[in-house]
């Protein structure tokens, strides 16, 4: 949030500042202990959310429209789950698990913890339909004190993971498949730095055209799967005849399983990492006719495509490479199929280039949604300073762990923020439960089931407590070379780091400067609305607050009305008291 207001500083000649605005959306604030909630209603048929007042403003009308339909919101998800971990992750996965069997197994598995997932932001979304941003959206609403916590946890979080290394290693390792030679370790890193630094110029020079080309490329990963789902059967008839075999790794199938906890982490981690992007439609809540009832199925239906397609190309992998090629596959499983099917001239050789592509659309659609906290976007209309900040820090990965290791530890340090983040979403479901029981909200239009909640919750603290259980080949013989937890480590470090940024925003510097930060509401060029963090001087507080309502809107005038009259006027906010005496009166804004 610090990063938020320097940005919006940067940006003032581009904003409209909000003096008196009517409060059009807002239809009353309820009073609950120091939390006050406000009931607003959006333009996209959906229900009234009731929300911390501290939280985002609600627009009433989406600035973007509500051009996102079922389609969109099918391929939105889509896109954005298919992406390298099909291409690169069994190889892991078989290894940590050790039986073809426990590993396909793993897949649904997979696909049980993508719809926890699902179901707890479907819920949420019915109590924020008129909300983007998923995540942290939720957060802060379930979170509301200390104030803004969670959105700046978040924002240095995702700062300081903003890093698209993973894709760029995938795409290093199909370029020397495809090229059919065996590379040194600055060679694959040297790629992999040229291989994103192209996709950032390619953004650079135009964000129009570049979401084009992601678009594009979503539908060639979708054909890709279906390619070798398809290839996968015509291996298992017999119809490939350097693959005499199609069955082997199927007979015994969970002969070699293993016992190893870091294993199984391990395993699920990889699978999580496949199915990431099943949220992405809820980031685009607001923009979406009947958003509940559109990403129910909608979303439903995208997570089952892509389960299916998952578990065909696992099958496939299976019936035409060796297990041992696979445990010793590292991201290249796809490429070993390729050779397999069609042998290692031309065509396994093109067929690369289909992975090469689809990490190459990653690293584009990596670069395009990060926040634009510098204010530049001269020359070419784009957010410069943002793209220069990933490109070092993507660098900064790439270069720093050995290749080999490169891949598995950022997956791996990924997956620990993620899970307390996660687990924090889904417990935050139990108290906005409660919260609204307080102040008699309506009944929301989608409920998940408790133990869907508590599974959810239970894989999340699997993921924070598991990783430090010792390999059973040592302290080496983890995921990576080096010390097996040193990504939990890391991970806690990151974490850490975002308490200290916001205890020295919000505590520390506001007490030596002797301020209190409060909010006001802004209007940006595009027409969305968001909130501006203001200093205001302890000895001004009071004439502060006394201009504010609670969202942050300058108050015209104040008049009480008669509570036995029970009218509402135009433009006017009904308050109400909760746990306390019970007031009504009416707020002109």
């Amino acid at each position: 949030m610090g990063l938020a207001s320097f940005w919006q500083d940067a940006t003032k000649s581009g904003q409209q500042y909000l003096g008196t605005q009517r409060a059009e959306s807002i239809e009353s604030v309820v009073r609950d202990g120091n939390l006050e909630f406000t009931k607003e209603t959006a333009g996209n048929d959906s229900q009234p959310s009731y929300q911390e007042a501290s939280g985002a403003p609600v627009e009433r009308e989406s600035p973007l429209g509500y051009e996102i339909n079922w389609f969109t919101v099918i391929f939105l998800n889509i896109g954005q789950m298919i992406g390298t971990g099909v291409f690169s992750t069994p190889g892991s996965i078989l290894k940590g698990l050790g039986s073809v069997g426990l590993s396909l197994f793993f897949w649904f598995i997979g696909l049980l913890v993508a719809v926890a997932g699902f179901s707890a932001y479907l819920e949420l979304a019915s109590y924020f339909p008129n909300r983007s941003g998923a995540q942290v959206v939720y957060l802060e609403q379930a979170y509301p004190r200390p104030k803004y916590l969670f959105p700046t946890a978040y924002a240095m979080l995702n700062i300081l993971l903003a890093f698209s290394s993973s894709n760029a290693i995938v795409l290093s390792t199909y370029t020397f498949r495809m090229a059919g030679t065996e590379p040194t370790e600055w060679q694959s890193k040297g790629v992999a730095i040229a291989g994103f630094t192209l996709a950032t110029i390619v953004v650079i020079i135009s964000n129009k055209w570049s979401l084009r080309f992601s678009n594009v490329v979503g539908v060639i990963k979708v054909l890709t799967l279906i390619f070798i789902s398809i290839t996968g059967f015509v291996v298992l008839g017999g119809r490939v005849k350097s693959i005499p075999d199609p069955g082997a790794n199927f007979r015994d199938s969970f002969q070699g399983t293993t016992g190893d906890a870091s294993g199984v982490v391990r395993a699920l981690v990889r699978v999580n990492y496949a199915y990431e992007g099943w949220s992405n439609s809820f980031n685009m809540v607001n923009e979406i006719k009947k958003p509940v009832k559109t990403i129910r199925w909608a979303g439903a239906l995208s997570l089952l495509i892509v389960a299916i397609l998952y578990m065909l190309c696992n099958i496939a992998y299976f019936a035409a490479v060796p297990r041992e090629d696979v445990l010793s596959s590292g991201t290249g499983v796809a490429a070993l199929f390729f050779a397999a099917v069609f042998g290692k001239g031309n065509a396994a050789r093109g067929l690369n280039f289909l992975v090469l592509l689809s990490s190459f659309g990653n690293l584009v659609q990596g670069v395009l949604p990060y926040p634009a906290f510098w204010a530049s976007t001269q020359p070419f209309g784009t957010p410069l300073g943002p793209y220069a900040f990933k490109y070092v820090l993507t660098l900064l990965m790439i270069l720093a762990p050995p290749f080999g290791d490169a891949f598995d530890f950022l997956v791996d340090l990924k997956s620990y923020p993620d899970a307390v983040f996660n687990g924090a979403v889904a417990v935050g479901i139990f108290l906005i439960r409660r919260q609204r029981k307080r102040i008699n909200a309506e009944r929301p239009e989608f409920k998940a089931w408790d133990v869907v909640l508590l599974f959810y919750i239970a894989i999340q603290i699997i993921l924070l407590v598991m990783p430090w259980v010792p390999p059973a080949g040592g302290i080496y013989a983890g995921s990576v070379s080096f010390f097996y937890a040193t990504y939990a480590l890391t991970g806690i470090a990151i974490l850490a780091s975002c308490a200290l940024y916001y205890w020295v925003w919000t505590y520390l510097l506001p007490h030596r400067g002797n301020y209190t930060i409060r909010q006001t509401v802004i209007v940006l060029d595009n027409g969305a609305q968001t909130h501006k963090l203001n200093k205001v001087p302890n000895s001004e507080l009071a004439e502060w607050d006394a201009k504010h309502d609670v969202v942050g809107n300058e108050i015209a005038g104040v008049a009480r009305v008669d509570s036995n009259s029970g009218s509402d006027k135009e433009g006017v906010v009904r308050e109400r008291v909760v746990g306390g005496e019970k007031t009504d009166y009416e707020r002109e804004v």
